[in-house]
């Protein structure tokens, strides 16, 4: 059996963007991460993924590089979450809540699912 360990709504400011002004400055990010785990065998922290330790990950992704699109930053993220915990399956979604489109809008967002083969 599988349990999902989830962060939801993480904001983490990067420097990402499809065009140079985007990131040149510093804008906000809503990091949604999702893994897929063994059920834990003991009520132990052990025995599953500590979220401080995703948050870790997420922000040396983000502070070591910058992604023009938000489909490869939330690949990125992906594949560390899976290079980093046992995973069985992660799904991330990046959020941009200040996006200029010329009409209101809440976010733009790109979601990536990993499985582990």
């Amino acid at each position: 059996m599988t349990v999902v360990v989830e962060v939801a709504g993480l904001e983490l400011a990067g420097h990402h963007g499809a065009f140079e002004p985007e990131r040149e400055g510093l804008q906000p990010f809503l990091y949604d991460v999702e893994l897929e785990l063994d059920e834990p065998q003991a009520d132990e922290l052990v025995q599953t993924v500590d979220y401080r330790e995703v948050v870790a990950v997420i922000r040396e992704l983000s502070a070591s590089r910058s992604f023009h699109l938000l489909e490869t930053l939330a690949a990125a993220v992906a594949d560390a979450m899976l290079a980093r915990f046992p995973a069985v399956a992660v799904q991330v979604r990046v959020r941009k809540p200040h996006v200029q489109l010329g009409l209101p809008v809440d976010y733009t967002a790109a979601s990536v699912r990993r499985e582990r083969h």
